[in-house]
């Protein structure tokens, strides 16, 4: 993929975007969790600070899905067989999006405490 037009670099990451969707339930429903935190933003219509960590934070989740859903991709066509250390590595890649949806609900928890204890400020 080294020194590809611009535009073909943007059709390969869309492909891989495709892939994971049509693949991974998991980003499926971190997607449409996205999309209803738009949705809630859009109602609440936050302050732009807000939208900025809020997005901010839905992106790391889903980046951090997408990686986890590669590491196990390429994991399990290149060793298929159980082991240990790759049942430890596809667990680390998990528990990354674990952190990142965690951290995504204390983002949302800070923006509920901020509205509702507020008025919206």
């Amino acid at each position: 993929m080294k020194n590809k037009p611009f535009l073909q670099r943007l059709a390969f990451a869309a492909s891989g975007l495709g892939a994971a969707w049509r693949r991974e339930r998991s980003f499926r429903t971190q997607v449409w969790i996205a999309g209803l935190v738009g949705l809630v933003l859009v109602a609440l219509r936050p302050a732009a600070p807000w939208w900025g960590v809020i997005l901010l934070a839905v992106a790391l989740v889903l980046v951090a899905e997408l990686f986890n859903a590669a590491v196990e991709s390429l994991i399990d066509h290149l060793h298929p067989d159980l082991h240990p250390e790759i049942r430890a590595v596809k667990d680390m890649a998990a528990g990354a999006v674990l952190v990142a949806s965690l951290a995504a609900v204390a983002v949302a928890a800070a923006l509920a405490v901020s509205w509702f204890g507020n008025e919206g400020t």
